[in-house]
């Protein structure tokens, strides 16, 4: 009997104070009518993203259970927080599932902006992300596309499917493997590349999903739904994985010049600037985001070549004059290729990787045009609305890479009406990488083979159905 008072108490406290309005925010955005208790989480559905860009315009504040939240669906408002008013909102606002394993203490991506965030930013920026680690690095991304063109190579002789996601996340993760550990993590003919993809995919989900805790604190000590305890279970898998690698590198007298030795050597100069709990969230963020964004991408840009038939003629057209038919594509000449870059952005625009970007807080109260934003408040921008905007699109709603042949618009965080990778301080730090992959990735597998939908499945009748977690994934496989 206490313990169900205890659990019905803070209900009935929050219901007095909604129905009664004490505390309510002043000046807040134009946004539906809150219910008592659960505000308007009855209106977040299973595709919030969606959702949350039909109503109150550009900038909507809205009581998801006990937090304030306000959605930016604009590039005007998207541009005000991302650039103009950076410092005010680049504090992450953290899902209850990234307290797994303390995740979130570590990880560069949910971090405050402090010194350990600054350390390892630069470790991705001197070794993942700057020209001159990419252009070292062209190797071993020529290397793993000749791999996947001989995959499916082999199924087509066979006459086998090909799982594009599938086949497109093993080639992005050996990628990232490569450069950190010189090592493959996944082999396309065995199970290894699906146990990993299904670990992924499930903590994309978790983190994503409407969770009670992240609405309601209070429930912080029960999980009731618990995505905490599963969660710690992905997790621990992959922190399992990474830990082995790294204690047979403690135990080798081998130098592999790859990130991981990069990450050793600095840790035993200075382990309080990198220690190993840096070091395995780091890899952790980079295999988790890196190669489910990439895949996702990758897959999503198939899919619409397959529904536009006329599409992918002229794509593998172009690759041809520029390649011959039946090569693997080079980075040097993707400048060259400008239907196909067309065709990745106008990817990213219609199927961002990640429909909210990654959430925002504000730590103190804020002015934002003619509106207060209180302290604490969570701040979604969402991507896939702006990219959906019929007033700057148009022709919104349609797979259509022409408007993209006379524009100058990218995808770099600069122009906000197309930021699949954030803006600001926060810009996604593996951008130019992905920027690199995608391109040439799907080139190649344009310029080596005939595509063809299984028999029973017409192009326009594709499933756009779309799987909802922090990245959004393609939910049926064809």
């Amino acid at each position: 009997m206490e313990f169900s008072l205890l659990i019905v108490l803070p209900f009935l406290i929050y219901a007095i104070f909604s129905i009664f309005g004490f505390g309510k925010a002043k000046n807040l955005p134009p946004g539906p009518t809150p219910l008592p208790i659960i505000g308007s989480l009855h209106l977040l559905g299973n595709q919030p993203h969606q959702s949350l860009a039909k109503n109150h315009g550009p900038i909507m504040s809205l009581k998801l259970g006990q937090v304030t939240t306000l959605v930016l669906s604009s590039a005007s408002a998207a541009k005000e927080v991302l650039q103009k008013q950076d410092l005010a909102f680049c504090t992450r606002n953290i899902p209850f599932a990234l307290h797994a394993q303390h995740h979130y203490i570590y990880s560069l991506s949910f971090m405050p902006i402090c010194t350990h965030w600054r350390t390892l930013r630069k470790i991705m920026s001197s070794n993942i992300s700057c020209n001159r680690s990419l252009d070292a690095n062209e190797y071993l991304r020529s290397e793993k596309v000749k791999e996947l063109v001989e995959y499916c190579r082999k199924a087509s002789m066979s006459n086998d499917f090909v799982d594009i996601g599938r086949v497109a996340f093993i080639t992005s993760l050996n990628l990232l493997s490569n450069i950190v550990f010189s090592k493959d993590l996944a082999d396309p003919n065995g199970d290894s590349g699906k146990e990993f993809k299904e670990l992924v995919g499930n903590i994309m989900i978790e983190a994503g999903k409407p969770n009670l805790v992240d609405y309601f604190p209070v429930f912080k000590t029960i999980d009731p739904q618990g995505v905490r305890r599963r969660m710690n279970k992905h997790f621990k898998k992959i922190l399992g994985v990474f830990e082995e690698l790294i204690n047979e590198r403690l135990g080798s007298e081998v130098e592999k010049d790859d990130l991981l030795d990069v990450c050793l050597k600095m840790n035993k100069d200075n382990p309080h600037e990198l220690s190993l709990s840096h070091m395995k969230m780091l890899f952790l963020d980079m295999f988790v985001a890196g190669s489910d964004t990439t895949s996702s991408t990758i897959e999503w840009a198939m899919t619409e070549l397959l529904r536009n038939p006329h599409i992918m003629v002229k794509a593998k057209e172009e690759l041809e004059k520029v390649f011959g038919k039946g090569n693997i594509v080079k980075e040097d000449d993707i400048l060259r290729l400008p239907y196909l870059s067309c065709i990745v952005k106008e990817t990213l625009r219609f199927h961002p990787p990640i429909p909210f970007l990654l959430p925002r807080k504000t730590e103190n109260e804020v002015k934002l045009y003619k509106y207060t934003i209180p302290k604490g408040s969570q701040v979604l921008v969402n991507a896939w609305a702006i990219g959906r905007d019929p007033s700057i699109w148009e022709d919104s709603q349609e797979f259509k890479l022409e408007r993209f042949l006379s524009s100058s618009l990218d995808v770099q965080g600069q122009d906000f009406e197309l930021i699949p990778f954030g803006g600001g301080r926060r810009i996604c730090p593996g951008m130019p990488l992905a920027l690199r992959m995608i391109p040439l990735v799907l080139g190649s597998l344009l310029n080596n083979f005939d595509w063809n939908l299984n028999t029973r499945v017409q192009p326009k009748s594709l499933d756009l159905t779309e799987r909802f977690g922090i990245i959004s994934r393609k939910r049926e496989i064809y």
